[in-house]
């Protein structure tokens, strides 16, 4: 078992490590949009681009929020099932409710798009 000491330098490299890849990931986003704007002329394409990035934003939205209520609700079933360890039926679930998740945003994703 890891001591509380070694998780805090894990966890904190972790999120350092996404901040400054989701940060870099901003950037080339915003220098590759003004690079389009400055050469395109289209504004139905501009148009098209923002509306596009828009229903992508969406998109991710929906299917964190589904993922994570299917995950919320299988740590519910752990909790009211009373498992205190981790076993493979605690394993098996959360990957279930992941699976779930991920299925039911791609049949919504179908009807919205």
């Amino acid at each position: 078992m890891m001591d509380k000491g070694e998780i805090i330098p894990i966890v904190l490299f972790l999120c350092i490590t996404f901040g400054i890849t989701y940060a870099v990931r901003l950037l080339v986003t915003a220098r590759l949009r003004v690079k389009m704007l400055q050469v395109c002329s289209s504004k139905e394409l501009v148009e098209s681009v923002v509306h596009g990035d828009a229903h992508r934003d969406q998109m991710s939205a929906l299917r964190w929020g589904i993922l994570t209520l299917m995950e919320a609700v299988g740590f519910g079933i752990i909790q009211a099932m009373g498992w205190n360890e981790i076993n493979p039926g605690v394993v098996a679930m959360l990957l279930g409710a992941f699976g779930l998740g991920s299925l039911l945003f791609f049949m919504l994703a179908r009807r919205f798009s």
